[in-house]
């Protein structure tokens, strides 16, 4: 019951972080699984599997409080949706730690970009060509990694200039079919997951989606560009230590 309570306090921190800024459950929720030992293609799965309730929940969320572009959605949703599948299948079948890095020096130059993006003023702008490559990276990195769709596609999308509240919302939105998409993919390839921690990471997300919006809404862009800028940088020098002491024991 410890254990169970445990995963609830974790599933409800990571969403009110995920639902604020647009990012960070799904490596919140990855990092902590495999310091369990689990494996990395399990932890993805069970990270996915949970984020079908949370994302749901925050996508409704967030809708009601206005904070989605319906363009942005639409243009983000299908190469997403393509993004996951790939990316699922290239787990199940090799090693992903030699991808880490890659993964952790992208996120280092955004969160140095979307930093420096809180002291300066800049217009929003409208929908970009670029947002097919952007959601099916995002995703396919997402589905490797066990997280990575939001501080991908968000930290590009703020670099870029987008505006905040919309980007963050919207992302979030279109999480949830990202999430569905890969854990359907995950369950046709086979992967086993513990349905007692999806159940308790869900319980504490559903819990936090409303808090997540409501602070969305209400908190300065600018507050939540430098939470957002120094939330990448951490989680990417994080990456890159641990990757590096893999390759250099």
């Amino acid at each position: 019951m410890d254990d169970f309570l445990l995963f609830i306090a974790i599933g409800f921190i990571a969403q009110v972080i995920d639902g604020a800024l647009g990012m960070a459950y799904g490596v919140t929720i990855t990092s902590f699984l495999l310091n369990f030992g689990i494996m990395p293609s399990t932890a993805s799965a069970i990270t996915h599997a949970a984020e079908c309730v949370t994302t749901g929940f925050s996508a409704i969320a967030h809708h009601r409080f206005g904070n989605v572009d319906r363009t942005l959605f639409f243009r983000l949703l299908l190469p997403g949706m393509i993004g996951a599948v790939i990316g699922v299948l290239v787990l199940t079948r090799i090693d992903n730690g030699f991808i880490k890095p890659f993964i952790g020096l992208y996120l280092l130059i955004m969160g140095i970009i979307v930093l420096s993006k809180a002291f300066t003023v800049f217009p929003p702008k409208k929908v970009g060509t670029h947002l097919i490559p952007l959601g099916f990276i995002g995703a396919f990195m997402d589905a490797i990694g066990g997280g990575g769709w939001g501080p991908i596609v968000t930290s590009t999308l703020l670099a870029s200039g987008f505006n905040a509240r919309k980007t963050i919302g919207t992302v979030n939105a279109s999480e949830f079919f990202i999430a569905t998409t890969a854990s359907i993919t995950f369950l046709l390839s086979n992967v086993i997951v513990g349905w007692k921690v999806i159940l308790a990471l869900a319980i504490g997300g559903a819990i936090a989606s409303p808090i997540g919006a409501i602070l969305c809404k209400y908190v300065p862009v600018k507050v939540l560009l430098l939470i957002v800028g120094f939330l990448i940088i951490g989680l990417s020098s994080r990456t890159l230590w641990l990757s590096y002491h893999e390759f250099f024991p």
